[in-house]
């Protein structure tokens, strides 16, 4: 049965990959970055079975890789030489549209193996783990669209770690950081940074207003999600601090639309920060934007409306 671990076994490989690479071309740096990882991909499970024993040195030397990737990550430096362009835009005009088969294979492919094993299951259930369809899907549709793609553009399936490892440092360190972000939420969710915050915010508004607690709810989430980049990172702790005590127990919120319009609430600040590098920083790098804040300069007047939106729909439908 595939299971996450096959899931993780690829990234590390792609990482592991990246880091050779590198460190063939004595890109030193790049290939530490890289290497981290991709050692915590390739033996995460190890680790995590380790810690479940009582053995805490495995996990206590990724916390140093973390920081090891702090330190080395203002040191790395860009892909080298891409080839040449005219090759690469001739390339692409006989390819036309079937450029666009590999990246619309990986969506349909999730699609079709969510719903399959939702709704008929086997014998997807017996190949897939049930408890994370959607990522081990997303991880075979990802093999099924490099296999297609190296297919398309007659390329040796070398080709894929090259273009894979060039992507990768033309990116750079942003890449890793919405992972980061969403342990970092975890880990406060885990150390009581919910608590505390319900403590400050019923000893800064009226706790008995349902709708000072909804709106201290909503900015909540959207100024967690602006500093965490990741609303599935300030969810937990917005939600534990504020949601459950103040509007749920104590006013009688619906558990339900209030999780699902405060989630999307938090989206609002993935919109405006920086640190949500894989929505606002990443695409800027790909598409060789001027401005490096220019995605967020175009999203912020659609952050307010949405936000004004959302806290409407809220007071109007989790006291239903």
């Amino acid at each position: 049965m595939l299971t996450l671990w096959h899931v993780y076994l690829l990234m590390g490989a792609l990482l592991a990959g990246a880091a050779v690479l590198n460190a063939l071309e004595r890109r030193w740096w790049n290939a530490a970055f890289w290497l981290i990882p991709a050692i915590a991909c390739l033996f995460g499970t190890w680790i995590l079975d380790e810690l479940k024993a009582g053995t805490k040195w495995p996990a206590q030397a990724m916390g140093v890789g973390v920081i090891a990737l702090a330190l080395v990550a203002p040191r790395t430096r860009t892909a080298g030489n891409d080839g040449d362009p005219a090759a690469r835009e001739t390339s692409a005009a006989r390819l036309g549209d079937r450029l666009f088969v590999p990246a619309l294979t990986i969506p349909a492919i999730v699609a079709a193996l969510v719903l399959y094993a939702r709704f008929v299951g086997w014998p997807a259930t017996r190949l897939i783990d049930p408890a994370q369809t959607s990522l081990i899907s997303l991880g075979i549709a990802s093999v099924v669209a490099l296999i297609l793609a190296l297919w398309i553009t007659r390329s040796p399936p070398v080709r894929g770690l090259t273009e894979g490892r060039r992507l990768l440092d033309t990116i750079g360190w942003p890449i890793v950081l919405p992972t980061l972000l969403a342990t970092l939420g975890a880990v406060f969710a885990s150390t009581g940074v919910g608590t505390a915050i319900a403590s400050l915010v019923a000893f800064v508004i009226p706790t008995e207003s349902w709708f000072a607690c909804l709106l201290a709810f909503g900015l909540g989430m959207v100024m967690f999600t602006a500093i965490m980049g990741n609303a599935f990172a300030a969810f937990p702790v917005i939600m534990g601090g504020i949601g459950l005590p103040l509007l749920v127990m104590r006013h009688g919120a619906n558990p339900a639309a209030l999780g699902a319009i405060g989630m999307l609430t938090g989206y609002c600040g993935t919109l405006l920060t920086p640190m949500a590098a894989n929505f606002n920083i990443v695409p800027a790098v790909l598409l060789e934007l001027r401005d490096p804040y220019g995605v967020i300069r175009a999203q912020w007047p659609t952050a307010l409306v949405l936000l004004v939106a959302n806290l409407v729909l809220m007071s109007v439908l989790v006291f239903r």
